[in-house]
């Protein structure tokens, strides 16, 4: 029984799923950012790099 509620004890402070949930986290929020960047400045960028091609 007591290495029953010792393992159950290690079970609880097993941080690894935590740890997977912040990275995921972490991920999902510089995804969210790229593609707010891309949908804000893509005009724009299409813009210079086509003057670019037509200076060329």
């Amino acid at each position: 029984m007591i290495t029953y509620m010792l393992a159950r004890l290690d079970a609880l402070r097993d941080e690894r799923g935590a740890s997977a949930v912040e990275y995921a986290l972490l991920v999902s929020l510089i995804a969210l950012a790229i593609i707010a960047t891309v949908i804000l400045l893509g005009g724009r960028l299409n813009a210079i790099f086509q003057s670019i091609v037509n200076g060329i």
